[in-house]
């Protein structure tokens, strides 16, 4: 199989928000087909009308598109192999169910929910393992037809042949063995009419001509029987990759109970597309770097041989690191848009801005406030800001005042007039200025904040600071 050849795809239920177990889904197979040079298709598996929605497959391309992850074939692409909304594909569907039925592959099963249950719970009480008993598989022609009279609506099983063992290499795990007698006849329709996941999803692969399928591990136990279901029509089979599913803190599959956050939640919070694609990229699969890359890197050096096929936590410190190495990476102009501050800074200004904060910068939030502290007027000060002011004294306080009145009130300046008239130098000298110009203790360099805050309101902090420590100075007195 040439390289060119690679087409992968993402088959989701559009039935809520993108979480980032599905994401990854989406990126792994994004990916491989990206590194070879394939194509990349989008299906919604929709055939569920009630529980999928329009508004969640919109929403659902929507983050897609704002990661970066363009499908090649699919809804609004288009492409060789329409619809991709499954629930258009009936009839594609109807013919092939009609096509098992008549060759013996499939048979219609009256079973009522009740009746299954007992079953299986007979089968377990004798220590075997669940599954369909066959109760239809061997009804007549007058049987089924009386049935039908009846007014009773049947599913459609395949009926599984025995005997035989299934094997086939799996890209994570390696070869895989089932024994089709511990399969048990599946349903691949509903007594609603309704098609079932393993019947549409394998002979969609085929017609869409996906080549290669990487899926969660608790998909691994549906490819023996999607591998019967494609033998028995004749159709090709993709190669399949199973991984390690994503886990919480407590070990238990990603959900909302235990950390899992939906795409557009990370949207929200404030997270760059670039943070949250090579923090995936990178659970569950391993890279020979740990500098961020673009797309095209990440799809270069992936490899579904690197995809571990046991379960990864879930990290969101692992996350935050991949933001900082985010903002960090990224342009002036990129951060530009990304902050939304123009409003907060004068014209001109953000880049020298964004060039002086970008170190003490998270998410957009962290920015505007900067931009306040900047360009406001005198922000609040934190407890230890106020601690700084006052150990410091009013003296060094007045004096900062008064150089800054006589012009020295651009960094360098300020700083080696205050050294020269106090003594002072070192922390003693820069904490107090820190404090008193930015209400922090902490923050980015000191020198290009003060140069970009201007004379006019150096000199207003300032003197809030002298008013501030000859106040305790009195109060201690």
């Amino acid at each position: 199989m040439s390289d060119v050849t690679v087409k992968t795809r993402f088959a989701p239920s559009p039935t809520g928000a993108l979480h980032i177990g599905n994401l990854r889904t989406a990126l792994f197979n994004a990916l491989l087909a990206r590194g070879h040079g394939g194509r990349f298709v989008l299906r919604i598996e929709d055939t569920d009308r009630e529980r999928c929605s329009p508004e969640a497959t919109q929403a659902l391309m929507g983050n897609l598109r704002w990661l970066g992850l363009d499908w090649d074939e699919g809804p609004e692409a288009g492409g060789p192999a329409p619809p991709y909304h499954q629930y258009e594909r009936s009839a594609i569907y109807d013919a092939y169910y009609a096509r098992l039925e008549a060759e013996g592959y499939a048979y219609p099963c009256f079973c009522s929910e009740r009746e299954l249950e007992m079953a299986r719970r007979a089968q377990r009480a004798a220590g075997q393992p669940p599954r369909y008993p066959g109760t239809c598989a061997r009804l007549s022609a007058e049987e089924v037809a009386r049935k039908r009279a009846e007014g009773l609506q049947p599913a459609l099983r395949f009926r599984v042949p025995p005997g035989e063992e299934i094997r086939f290499h799996d890209r994570v795990h390696g070869e895989q063995r089932f024994r089709t007698d511990d399969l048990g006849d599946f349903i691949i329709r509903r007594a609603d009419g309704t098609a079932a996941y393993l019947f549409t999803n394998a002979v969609d692969d085929a017609l869409m001509g996906i080549t290669d399928v990487l899926r969660g591990d608790d998909h691994l136990t549906n490819t023996p029987r999607q591998l019967l279901i494609l033998r028995a029509l004749g159709l090709p089979a993709p190669r399949y990759g199973h991984m390690g599913l994503i886990t919480g803190d407590d070990g238990a599959p990603l959900s909302k109970r235990n950390g899992s956050r939906s795409v557009d939640d990370l949207e929200e919070a404030g997270y760059l597309p670039e943070a949250i694609l090579n923090y995936l990229a990178r659970v569950g699969h391993t890279y020979d770097t740990d500098a961020p890359l673009d797309l095209d890197g990440l799809a270069q050096g992936f490899d579904p041989a690197r995809i571990s096929p046991s379960p990864s936590r879930f990290d969101p410190d692992h996350l935050r690191h991949w933001q900082d190495e985010a903002v960090q990476a990224a342009t002036a102009e990129r951060l530009r848009l990304w902050l939304a501050m123009d409003a907060l800074v004068p014209p001109g200004y953000v880049p020298e801005l964004i060039n002086a904060v970008r170190g003490n910068i998270r998410f957009p939030a962290d920015g505007r406030e900067w931009a306040k502290r900047v360009f406001g007027p005198p922000p609040a000060l934190d407890a230890d800001a106020e601690a700084a002011i006052e150990g410091a004294g009013a003296a060094f306080f007045e004096t900062a005042v008064a150089v800054a009145e006589e012009g020295y009130n651009r960094f360098r300046g300020l700083t080696e007039a205050l050294r020269e008239r106090t003594g002072v130098k070192g922390k003693r000298l820069f904490m107090p200025l820190r404090a008193a110009l930015t209400g922090r203790c902490s923050g980015p360099e000191l020198q290009p904040v003060v140069d970009l805050m201007g004379g006019e309101r150096v000199k207003a902090r300032l003197h809030r600071a002298a008013a501030l420590a000859a106040e305790r100075s009195a109060q201690e007195g």
